[in-house]
């Protein structure tokens, strides 16, 4: 699941990278290279039109000597030439074997014809292409086409850039080309006009008419005048100009896509509180750091650095100096990075660090010199900070070679560094802790035991312990605490110490309390029915369990369930809980003493609020902390205290027990003071169930 939302991550972050403004272009790309095609056919279709419209007219001069020769039928050949040759037109005439009869002046005509359609004429025409002069000739496609293009470059001198250029001697008048190139009034044109004549220019192509048993082949020209070239020309400009602004377009479509690309990044990447980079971008460019081949040589740490008692500061102050100050923290580790280091606030009061260190104890001096620095950021307050690091080593391959970190997870190398700074939960001061393989397995053991806690369960792998309480006068029997133990078939005996702690934070713990409830209950079930003696048994309760409503009614209908009388249950609370609801606290206790159940509290001095916590709380039993019992045996405050509480307990008419006593001198002196119970290992340490009911029969 994790897996799939980190992909899902990935493509987000690639999705705001990526630039779309190449779609932009290749549309507009795609649009000129479109109206270029445009231009050039449009182009073509004016010179195509242009030589079909003057060919026809050609064509019908041919027609006209064909008819000329064939109307004068009963003159001689030789007449008939000599009209022919008043037209002034180069011809020949071929009879049906193709053998030339007759020709006037220069026969320039091609070899080979191909039949061309003169839409004009609305006629199919054999044409030939001139050898000298072969601007013209007929296409594949039954057209007559015009190399324009080699003509103006060779004729008209026009450069790379289709500009005329230079000047050409006509006869007795000079054409100035960059005066056509930039035709702007009406002098203009009719300067076109005036040179239409001298500029005119005629390409030749041979047109056949058939006769009958003989064929005409005569010589036709296509004219292009000074107007057609400047027809052209404007065409050419008109285009010219539509293409520019296309590109004027597609130019300024990109830049505002490049612009709206980088302000829409900015706005994703940005932190809005610090006004700086934020957990998105950190992700993004450390992952491109770590990653790149030049860095592979490189060491790197990955910080977790957190401001202590933040939303502290702004319950006290405000949100709005709180955001001040964080602005100020982020500006001062910018401040402090080098090169290709990194820096990003996360979330609330978290900031993430990727920096690069050669020596450890660099790294460590450097980042205590930062935390010193910060903690006086602000002259008014003295601050704290904590900072996990995860150290990133340099990759080795079995030979030695330095490799690329192609596979690094910054998600989890970032983890790594929270978990190490997560060792300080509970502290308030400023620090500094590293991720090692102690935290890996610690860490590995919560899973592992979250894993199998409800199959632990099932199986009743769980077992419970019990520790008897002694009259520390006639050191007989008074009673017991239940604890428990874990007797995993995986990892063998498990003390609570490493269960219990876990229970209490994934709320499993009071799963736990009914388990506990229900086994001692039925153990207290068994040995009455055995006719042994019972002595009221101590059952925790976490401080979990008092949100609910009706424990009181729950823990009733366990034990009447198991059949074991409630005045041999004990529950005890630990003093933590009293910080929680106290009426709802109150009354459940009041609930639970209503059914027949005693009340301990547990652990009674190892607060804050117990003398307050004993004002309220009808409570039977008073657990004195182990700490009191443990160091200096000649501490007369020590003493003084534990006499004390002693004295307060039975004013309240609560029957007291001390926990944690080992040596013979302090159960003395509690025996001296009037202590009810004693739990300690001086007479007891906590043991399974069947050695407990032996000392039950004793």
């Amino acid at each position: 699941m994790a897996k799939s939302k980190n992909i899902k991550k990935e493509k987000s972050f690639r999705k705001i990278k990526r630039n779309n403004s190449w779609i932009s272009i290749l549309f507009f790309t795609l649009a000129i290279g479109l109206l270029v095609v445009l231009s050039l056919a449009f182009v073509e279709f004016l010179f195509s039109y242009a030589v079909d419209t003057k060919a026809s007219g050609e064509y019908e001069s041919i027609k006209y000597m064909a008819r000329l020769y064939n109307s004068n039928a009963d003159i001689e050949e030789a007449e008939k030439y000599k009209l022919l040759n008043e037209e002034g037109r180069e011809y020949f005439i071929i009879d049906k074997n193709g053998e030339e009869i007759y020709s006037f002046g220069r026969n320039t005509c091609s070899d080979t014809g191909k039949t061309v359609f003169l839409g004009i004429s609305d006629e199919n025409v054999i044409a030939y292409k001139d050898t000298e002069i072969g601007y013209v000739y007929p296409t594949n496609n039954n057209a007559l086409y015009l190399d324009y293009k080699s003509f103006i470059k060779k004729e008209f001198k026009m450069d790379e850039d289709g500009v005329f250029i230079g000047t050409r001697e006509e006869g007795d008048k000079t054409i100035d080309y960059d005066r056509i190139n930039n035709l702007e009034t009406l002098d203009d044109m009719e300067y076109v006009s005036e040179i239409n004549d001298i500029v005119s220019n005629k390409l030749p192509v041979w047109l056949s008419v058939d006769m009958g048993d003989k064929t005409l082949i005569a010589k036709a020209y296509i004219k292009l005048s000074a107007n057609d070239l400047a027809l052209f020309m404007i065409m050419g400009i008109v285009m010219s100009f539509l293409v520019i602004i296309l590109f004027i377009i597609v130019v300024s479509n990109v830049i505002s896509g490049f612009v709206r690309q980088r302000r829409i990044t900015n706005f994703f990447f940005t932190d809005h509180v610090t006004k700086s980079h934020n957990w998105m971008w950190f992700k993004v460019k450390s992952e491109q750091v770590l990653r790149k081949t030049s860095n592979a040589k490189n060491k790197y740490a990955m910080l977790n650095l957190v401001f202590v008692k933040y939303r502290t500061f702004c319950l006290c102050h405000s949100v709005e100096e709180g955001e001040e100050v964080l602005r100020k923290v982020s500006n001062h580790i910018l401040s402090r990075l080098n090169k290709k280091e990194l820096c990003a606030h996360t979330t609330n009061s978290n900031f993430a660090l990727l920096l690069k260190y050669t020596d450890a104890d660099d790294l460590d001096a450097r980042i205590k010199t930062l935390i010193g620095e910060l903690e006086q950021i602000d002259t008014e307050h003295k601050f704290a900070f904590q900072v996990g690091i995860n150290k990133i080593d340099i990759l080795k391959d079995d030979n030695g070679k330095i490799l690329r970190r192609k596979k690094i997870d910054i998600d989890s190398e970032y983890n790594n560094a929270c978990a190490a700074r997560a060792t300080f939960e509970g502290s308030e001061d400023s620090g500094i802790a590293y991720f090692d393989n102690k935290l890996v397995e610690e860490q590995k053991w919560i899973d592992a035991v979250q894993e199998k806690q409800q199959q632990a369960l099932d199986n009743e792998e769980f077992q419970v312990y019990y520790q008897p309480k002694y009259d520390p006068r006639t050191n007989e029997l008074r009673g017991a605490e239940a604890l428990i133990r874990w007797q995993s078939p995986e990892y063998g005996f498990v003390s609570p110490g490493r269960i219990i702690p876990i229970f209490e934070k994934n709320g499993f713990i009071t799963e736990i309390d009914h388990y506990m409830i229900k086994h001692v209950a039925k153990d207290q079930k068994a040995w009455l029915d055995k006719g042994l003696k019972c002595v009221p048994v101590s059952v925790n309760v976490s401080r979990a369990h008092f949100i609910e409503s009706d424990l009181a009614e729950q823990i009733r209908d366990m034990i009447d369930e198991e059949g074991a009388p409630h005045d041999l249950i004990e529950i005890e609370l630990t003093e933590s809980a009293f910080f929680d609801d106290k009426n709802a606290m109150i009354n459940t206790i009041e609930r639970l003493k209503s059914y027949g159940f005693s009340v301990s509290m547990d652990d009674f001095g190892s607060g804050y609020s117990s003398l307050n916590s004993l004002k309220d709380m009808p409570l039977d039993v008073l657990k004195l902390d182990a700490e009191f019992f443990r160091g200096d045996n000649d501490n007369d405050r020590g003493e003084i205290v534990v006499t004390e509480a002693i004295k307060l307990a039975k004013s309240l008419n609560m029957r007291t027990v001390a926990e944690g006593v080992e040596i013979k001198e302090q159960v003395d002196f509690l025996a001296e003071q009037g202590c009810d119970m004693i739990q300690g290992y001086y007479f007891a340490k906590p043991m399974p169930k069947d050695e407990y009911e032996q000392r039950m029969g004793n």
